[in-house]
């Protein structure tokens, strides 16, 4: 018989956090190759690339130890209302990306789960706290911080990471549901493949052929969001989503990194007081949450 000890379940608490901060890094990198992708290639092949390799690489996983029983869902309609607003997210974030820094597209992106605090109540019935309401509250003063009048985003440019963040929210609800019903393996598996077909029909329309070395990035971009999607199931297999939800918050940081390091953006004062901001009122909600 094993004997559960307090250092055993520390260990496993740092497991979860280093696998947390790994898929946050990886998200980010997946993201700063969308931005360096969309700037030579239509965006809808680069979402396309995302989401082949992304599919061949969990068949190549999985199909040879379940078959097609990882695709078998008990409801196939709200698995592919989940799989197009994943699709959503990605079409809005990448064109994103295009006009948006990549630290303060993501900070915008990351209104989703103060969004999802405010439809839970219509939509799943939920009750939200008074504390939670005004979590809400403040998320969106973030966000008006960073896209302030007379800043360099106060443009129409800036709705498009917020149309991800509204279709992240609905994905998350959604997720939230079918977690009661089917596994994360066939959720995440039914995704990419629909998402795969969906944009596979579109890409003859945008097609150019890549250069070799342009063609090994759509190949990593596949690789970090299917790496990064697993590494984050892992991460809640060893600790508790409110352990882990203020690392989750890391993915901003690196953001603002790798768009220092890689495209020579620096965020103003103002953006930082919004990202940080947002950043307070998602994890306030995420409180609330878990103390409600």
């Amino acid at each position: 018989m094993t004997v559960s000890t307090p250092l055993s379940g520390v260990n496993q608490a740092f497991k979860g956090i280093v696998l947390i901060l790994a898929a946050t890094f990886l998200f980010s990198s997946h993201d700063a190759l969308s931005k360096y992708l969309s700037g030579f290639y239509p965006i809808v092949m680069v979402v396309w690339a995302r989401y082949v390799v992304h599919t061949l690489l969990m068949a190549g996983i999985f199909l040879p130890r379940s078959g097609l029983r990882v695709l078998r869902t008990k409801r196939p309609l709200w698995q592919l209302a989940r799989a197009l607003c994943l699709l959503g997210t990605s079409l809005f974030f990448t064109t994103a990306l295009m006009f948006i820094p990549l630290a303060e597209a993501t900070a915008v992106n990351f209104l989703a789960p103060v969004l999802v605090t405010a439809l839970s109540v219509p939509l799943l019935g939920e009750r939200v706290t008074r504390g939670q309401w005004i979590a809400v509250i403040f998320g969106f003063i973030g966000v008006l911080i960073i896209v302030h009048p007379g800043g360099d985003l106060f443009t129409p440019a800036v709705l498009l990471p917020f149309c991800s963040a509204l279709f992240f929210c609905f994905y998350q609800l959604l997720t939230r549901k079918l977690s009661e019903i089917d596994s994360p393996t066939t959720s995440n598996f039914f995704a990419g493949l629909c998402n795969t077909l969906v944009m596979s029909a579109l890409v003859p329309f945008f097609w150019q052929v890549p250069s070799l070395t342009h063609g090994a990035m759509m190949l990593a971009l596949g690789a970090c969001g299917m790496t990064a999607h697993l590494m984050l199931t892992q991460a809640f297999r060893f600790a508790a989503p409110a352990l882990l939800a203020p690392f989750g918050y890391c993915q901003i940081v690196f953001a603002g990194l790798l768009g220092w390091l890689l495209f020579n953006h620096t965020p103003t004062l103002t953006t930082v007081v919004g990202i940080v901001l947002i950043c307070l009122s998602g994890l306030a909600a995420a409180w609330q949450q878990r103390r409600a």
